[in-house]
């Protein structure tokens, strides 16, 4: 029989080969933190190689990504989909085995992680979301949504910032399903952290509300397993504090900085196999050992088993089942699309003008009675990006089926955790802040666009007409950031019409995260034929036109209003100019060509954009000939509309801009 040393082994060989190969990597938390992985793997972890994607599987979340060889190497030896040519292929170009684990790149891999932190956030929003939909599925004798999440975090996970929002959000809602394992070895990049890092983590996390098991020696698998027994019998989430050796079993470089960040190189690792009793050749595991590795069986008869309770449960609830099924497959109810455009009309017809954050919340509100897997919240803003509504529900300890989150003052963690609420499937996730306080979760931003994930970024205040707060609170350089980012689509509505398309479209994205930036201030409602009204969608269209236009004025949001009041003074004075609302550059760029050029003919050179934002990403769109008007600096104090006029976005300033042009 293959024992729990000889097994562990097996992940510190692969991973010590790997990255020797690669001549690249961090071989020293794979090898110190194998113990404790073949604990949870072997004895803890409810999963199923053979089907990656089971809904109700535990989930693991290794936090510290820059350790990726140890996910990789348990994957290979339980049976995922993750051969051996995978293993040594590490961190080379296309394969499954990235640098850090990639959501989407590996079978068994839940999230992206890397920048440090954010693993640990994702699982506070996973913990939080199998803490709900068990609150919303589960009946007695019932338990369908009935798993934990474990995650694996170093020294850097717990230095980061983000590790103090989102653990104490994760105490407050007593996530009893989340057990977080702490690789506390003492070693760094940098070296010893006793010269930087002298926090009492326990009693750090104590204060948080965690159940805290302290001083396990993660090298002894007997206190390894009772650690984890007690977290799981605990109310409350549980950090498991375990003393590892960086880099274990390397004859030289284990306990020191030196197995951190690079490859042990041939004589430590020839050093190394002999101190762990491993002489086999690199990359090669006996069949005994995968033998005794293996987990398809296991998992198939315990997926297997839950499939005969969901059975029954479909029997005794079958409204629920049919519910749980839509939502885990991420499909959107029958009525969906019947729905929308009847509020598209209902808002047509309505012709209200008002503030686009008001709009959004009316959004929300009807969002809400059709779409149950809706969660919201805001990082303490709720009365501002009103992003809360008349019935909805707060999720709290004492009522996990709740509908919105009050995050606090915590908008990376609320970023972060956001993303780790849609990876776990079954909820669509949105979040509030204002557009200028993107910035603190501008990582967790970039996460959810690099993974792909439905993260909807609602981000009210949106520019220098948000007036008194000044320009601490006022916008300038965010939408330009938001716009260059791969895979993020971002929105700006002009009115409460183009503000039911954007929550539309983001709603049905599932391929990424979308922005949806709102005013403060009340935004004049926009006229539009039917014509007009379906071409929201595409991201740009033509709002007013006239007769063999010499100009076209683009703009977005709040200066829409500005640029159809300079259309009417320039026609008044003989001059014929297009007006067209973009309100998603990313979306109109991605419309075929001929309908590119039917709103934007090249034809026309003299072209303005008109945003209270940087002005350098709409020179793609003014070309040479063009111009914009924008902002170069920070905003001021003052009454929104006094502020406009201040840094000249005014119908004035657009007339004679294009006039000069002309």
């Amino acid at each position: 029989m293959i024992s729990r040393k000889a097994k562990a082994n097996a992940i510190r060989a692969l991973s010590m080969d790997a990255v020797q190969k690669a001549n690249s990597g961090h071989p020293g938390a794979p090898m110190g933190m194998a113990d404790v992985a073949e604990v949870l793997w072997a004895d803890f972890l409810k999963h199923n190689p053979t089907n990656p994607d089971w809904h109700n599987r535990d989930r693991f979340i290794l936090s510290n990504g820059h350790g990726s060889m140890l996910l990789y190497s348990v994957l290979h030896l339980s049976g995922y989909e993750v051969s051996i040519e995978d293993i040594k292929n590490f961190r080379q170009l296309g394969s499954k085995t990235p640098g850090h684990p990639e959501y989407n790149d590996t079978p068994g891999v839940e999230t992206t992680t890397g920048p440090l932190g954010q693993g640990l956030a994702n699982a506070v929003g996973m913990a939080l979301a199998e803490k709900i939909l068990a609150s919303r599925f589960n009946r007695e004798n019932y338990e369908v949504v009935d798993h934990y999440t474990y995650a694996f975090v170093g020294d850097g996970c717990l230095m980061e910032g983000i590790s103090h929002e989102v653990a104490s959000l994760a105490g407050v809602q007593k996530l009893s399903k989340l057990i977080c394992i702490y690789d506390d070895n003492g070693i760094s990049i940098d070296g010893n952290v006793e010269e930087w890092f002298i926090d009492n983590t326990p009693q750090r996390f104590k204060a948080y509300g965690w159940h805290v098991i302290d001083n396990i020696d993660g090298h002894n698998s007997e206190e390894i397993i009772e650690a984890l027994k007690e977290a799981k019998a605990s109310d409350l989430p549980t950090l498991i504090c375990c003393k590892t050796i960086i880099g274990f079993g390397s004859p030289t470089k284990s306990g020191t900085s030196s197995a951190h960040g690079s490859p042990l190189g041939d004589e430590e690792i020839l050093g190394a196999r002999k101190t762990l009793d491993w002489h086999f050749p690199s990359f090669e595991i006996p069949e005994e050992y995968m033998k005794a590795w293996d987990g398809r069986e296991k998992g198939q008869k315990i997926e297997a088993l839950w499939k005969e309770q969901f059975t029954r449960y479909s029997s005794s609830f079958p409204e629920l089942a049919k519910e749980y099924t839509r939502i885990m497959s991420g499909s959107l109810p029958e009525l969906w699309e019947e729905s929308m455009n009847s509020l598209l009309k209902e808002v047509s017809e309505l012709g209200e003008s008002k503030a686009s954050r008001v709009a959004s919340s009316d959004m929300i509100s009807a969002l809400a009675s059709v779409l149950p897997e809706l969660i919201g919240g805001s990082a303490d803003l709720t009365g501002s990006n009103l992003t809360s509504w008349a019935n909805a529900s707060p999720v709290s300890d004492t009522n996990a089926g709740g509908n919105y989150i009050y995050y606090g003052v915590r908008e990376f963690g609320m970023t972060a955790i956001s993303s780790g609420l849609a990876l776990h499937g079954g909820l669509i996730p949105f979040s509030g802040t204002f557009l200028t306080f993107m910035e603190y979760g501008r990582n967790a931003v970039r996460m959810s666009a690099l993974m792909g994930i439905r993260n909807i970024l609602v981000y009210t205040h949106d520019s220098i007409g948000q007036g008194e707060d000044g320009p601490t609170h006022q916008p300038v350089e965010q939408l330009a950031n938001l716009r260059s980012t791969p895979n993020m689509v971002t929105w700006r509505p002009c009115d409460s019409l183009e503000t039911v398309v954007a929550w539309q479209a983001a709603i049905e994205r599932t391929t990424g995260p979308s922005a949806l930036i709102f005013s403060r201030q009340s935004l004049v409602y926009q006229s539009r034929n039917q014509t007009q009204i379906e071409n929201i969608r595409r991201g740009a269209y033509i709002l007013r036109d006239s007769a063999d236009p010499v100009a076209i004025v683009i703009a977005t949001g709040s200066e829409v209003e500005i640029a159809v009041k300079a259309h009417e003074e320039l026609l008044r004075s003989g001059i014929s100019v297009r007006v067209v609302s973009m309100p998603s550059a990313e979306i109109f760029e991605n419309q075929e060509q001929a309908y590119r050029d039917s709103v934007l003919p090249s034809s026309i050179r003299c072209r303005l954009a008109v945003e209270a934002a940087h002005p350098d990403y709409w020179r793609k769109w003014v070309g040479l000939d063009g111009d914009v008007i924008g902002l170069r600096d920070f905003g001021a104090s003052g009454p929104g509309k006094q502020v406009f006029e201040h840094f000249g976005f005014t119908s004035t300033a657009v007339v004679s801009a294009v006039k000069e042009m002309i």
